[in-house]
């Protein structure tokens, strides 16, 4: 499932990122294969969506999200 398509709240585990830009640029910011994220915030549109990550907010793109495997945990 990817990370787009999960709803609010839910934690989920990174299982991999298709496209190596967006790999290297969630790398940088540790967001990386293994570890747990949640989705807390969309904007109003949908897009950008903030994620909980290894203790911080982080936002990403929706096109970047679609990209992001994920695991529910």
């Amino acid at each position: 499932m990817l990370l787009a398509d999960i709803e609010n709240g839910i934690w989920c585990k990174i299982e991999s990122i298709a496209d190596q830009d967006v790999f290297l640029k969630l790398l940088d910011m540790g967001c990386i294969p293994g570890e747990e994220v949640s989705i807390i915030y969309r904007a109003p549109l949908g897009d950008p969506i903030a994620l909980k990550v290894s203790g911080y907010t982080l936002s990403v793109r929706l096109d970047e999200a679609r990209k992001i495997e994920v695991k529910k945990v």
